[in-house]
């Protein structure tokens, strides 16, 4: 899997923007680091659930995605439909543990 490097931006429940740069080698991965960090980080308020948008834009040749909370969590919670995926997803999981 080839790491891209993205910046990664959604606001807080205060409607402030945060952004953050990360290395990722699929979407959700850019979405899973990016929660992680967002939630360790104190000056960041609570990130909402549900339609809250989280928008990823892929350097190099940019493109930029739009991946709602709630539709991370479903997919994450999903059946996979690879073993690759299987692997990504408890990865994934275990990123956002940490925190719990």
């Amino acid at each position: 899997m080839t790491l891209k490097t993205c910046k990664v931006s959604c606001f807080d429940l205060k409607q402030v923007e945060h952004i953050v740069e990360v290395s990722a080698g699929s979407v959700y991965e850019a979405v899973a680091q990016t929660l992680r960090i967002f939630r360790d980080n104190e000056w960041v308020d609570e990130i909402g659930h549900g339609q809250t948008p989280i928008v990823v834009k892929v350097e190099h040749r940019e493109i930029e995605h739009t991946v709602r909370v709630r539709d991370f969590e479903r997919w994450l919670e999903g059946s996979p439909r690879s073993p690759a995926e299987m692997i990504l997803k408890n990865r994934l999981r275990e990123l956002l543990a940490e925190d719990k």
